[in-house]
């Protein structure tokens, strides 16, 4: 093979290898953005799902205060009639 074949056949052996550089260092980019993408939909989902429970939570606190109060109305209003001080009617 004479030198200039050899030197051709280098200089593409190069120009494909740089051409297949530059897509692996895309597609490492490209993968990159995508896995960010993901994790941000991820912190999203993880954001919404926290509050949601915490309204649950609310909600439930509040119906269990609501509860602990109606029972104590009842105990006041079942001792004052056993001692006689409830309303008259």
């Amino acid at each position: 093979m004479s030198s200039i074949q050899q030197e051709f056949n280098t200089g593409k052996t190069q120009a494909q290898a740089q051409g297949k550089t530059e897509e692996l260092v895309q597609s490492m980019k490209d993968t990159g953005n995508e896995g960010k993408e993901r994790t941000a939909e991820a912190a999203q989902c993880a954001s919404e799902s926290a509050h949601q429970g915490k309204d649950q939570a609310a909600g439930f606190l509040q119906q269990t205060g609501e509860q602990m109060r109606n029972m104590a109305q009842e105990t006041v209003a079942t001792v004052k009639s056993t001692l006689g001080i409830g309303e008259k009617k």
